[in-house]
């Protein structure tokens, strides 16, 4: 599913020093006009170690969000709306965790409030502000004339306007300063969007690197030339020019692609979403909390339900069954036995009651489950276990054993997942889930295999973790609302 990314925050390490000293500029700032506002004595807010432990904390908060987040990607590209927003979650993060630290605590009420509000005031403003202004003075200074980067274009065909002119309203610290249509052809424009064609071969389009100021080169391959476009790019690499190779023909369509090395080989890598290091460190850990957590919710269920679920029905007080994982992996899946011990015989007997369409198995009113009768409409143990998700409860070993992930797709069964298609597969792209943005979306109400899929599909290809945030939140009111449980 994820392709893991590589760090870029450091490029902008001058924006992130830069707003750590807004920070803690607008605490101080904030900080001395309380003082002056309340007529008492000034001293500069570090001398109180309530404060001191705040500057701490803000600092610390300040690093996690760049080395969690990326939201430094792309800051010279924004608009200025755009960065007001950054700038406002930002510190909206930074406020939400400083409150939360000075009440757990217990210093709450050796801090100001007046003086916090100033902080969380002053600080989106000044921090807009001077993020504003840095952009202005690199732009400026990535415009003037000798710093720009000269590139020259070299193409198998004339229909490069497109190319050029993405390089001149989008690249504000480069120049094309020609154009070589390798064609052979005496019916070569002269210009291309008012740059000039310099060279209609190869031998001319290195004579005028040779004699002209080109820092760079872009060269839009086709396949049919590859070869001769490696002599080509070896040739500038002997100058010490820089050569780029357009790819675009190859991933058109592929999402997230990159180049990178692999065992010694140069590749393009392609997949459906990407995931840092640190996105998925948070991810596992949650996973491992809430798997713990879980743990023992179930060990206080199993003293409750064990017994109620050897009345019903004589037999074992938990179900087991393998499933399909991440990418075909097998697992085991654990749950509160709800239903009766031949449910899985049964179930051939009521494929022609089955509501869903496609290769899963759902019914109103199952006689499977414990105490429901022959006609599946009486309520007893089985319904209310599974109608309050008291089932689900030792799937919490299997996320902490990692087979499982707290949020992420519904696992299959193996009889399922033997009457996939391709495209079926892509749900598996991921760790199966205790909830999911199908468990969320009505999942009583589905009925077409076909929109299991689609939901699932749209989770991996969306994934973030804000997403698995909104899908926690949201499964707490499915089940207290009793939506969707059976």
């Amino acid at each position: 599913m994820y392709k893991r990314a590589s760090y870029s925050w450091m490029k902008h390490i001058d924006f992130i020093l830069a707003d750590f000293l807004c920070i803690h500029f607008s605490l101080t700032l904030a900080y001395f006009l309380r003082m002056y506002i309340m007529n008492q004595h000034i001293r500069f807010v570090y001398s109180y170690r309530g404060y001191r432990m705040i500057g701490i904390v803000l600092t610390i908060l300040h690093f996690c969000i760049v080395f969690f987040t990326n939201s430094y990607s792309g800051i010279l590209r924004r608009g200025d709306l755009v960065e007001f927003r950054k700038v406002f979650v930002h510190n909206a993060i930074m406020t939400a965790s400083l409150i939360s630290y000075i009440y757990m605590i217990g210093i709450a009420k050796n801090i100001s409030r007046l003086a916090i509000i100033g902080y969380v005031v002053f600080s989106i403003i000044i921090m807009y502000l001077v993020r504003i202004i840095m952009k202005r003075i690199i732009k400026n200074r990535k415009v003037v004339e000798a710093n720009k980067r000269h590139i020259m274009i070299i193409a198998r065909n004339t229909n490069v306007s497109e190319t050029v002119n993405i390089f001149k309203n989008d690249s504000n610290d480069c120049e094309v300063v020609g154009i070589a249509i390798l064609t052979e052809s005496d019916e070569n424009p002269k210009s291309v969007e008012e740059i000039p064609v310099v060279a209609k071969n190869e031998e001319e389009a290195l004579e005028f690197a040779v004699r002209n100021i080109v820092d760079e080169v872009f060269i839009i391959i086709d396949n049919d030339n590859s070869r001769n476009v490696q002599e080509l790019a070896n040739n500038f690499l002997q100058m010490g020019v820089t050569v780029h190779i357009n790819l675009s023909m190859f991933t058109t369509g592929m999402p997230n692609v990159v180049v990178e090395k692999m065992n010694g080989y140069t590749v393009m890598t392609s997949s459906i979403n990407v995931i840092t290091p640190a996105t998925a460190f948070i991810k596992r850990l949650a996973d491992i909390v809430f798997g713990i957590l879980g743990c023992l919710v179930t060990g206080i269920l199993f003293v409750i339900i064990g017994p109620a679920i050897k009345i019903a029905d004589p037999g074992p007080v938990f179900f087991s069954q393998k499933r399909v994982g991440k990418n075909g992996r097998l697992f085991t899946i654990y749950k509160f036995r709800s239903m009766y011990q031949d449910a899985e015989e049964r179930k051939k007997e009521l494929m022609s009651k089955n509501k869903m369409e496609g290769h899963m198995f759902k019914m109103d009113e199952d006689p499977r489950v414990i105490g429901s009768g022959p006609d599946g409409k009486r309520k007893g143990i089985g319904y209310w276990i599974r109608t309050l998700s008291l089932d689900e409860f030792p799937n919490f070993f299997s996320i902490l054993k990692g087979d499982m992930s707290l949020v992420g797709t519904r696992p299959p069964t193996l009889d399922e997942y033997k009457e996939y298609s391709i495209h079926h597969k892509s749900r598996l792209a991921a760790k199966p889930g205790l909830t999911g943005m199908w468990q969320v979306s009505g999942r009583s109400d589905q009925t077409d295999f076909e929109e299991v899929v689609a939901l699932d599909a749209e989770y991996i290809k969306n994934w973030s973790l804000a997403l698995d945030f909104k899908i926690i939140v949201k499964t707490f009111f499915v089940v207290i609302g009793r939506k969707g449980s059976i």
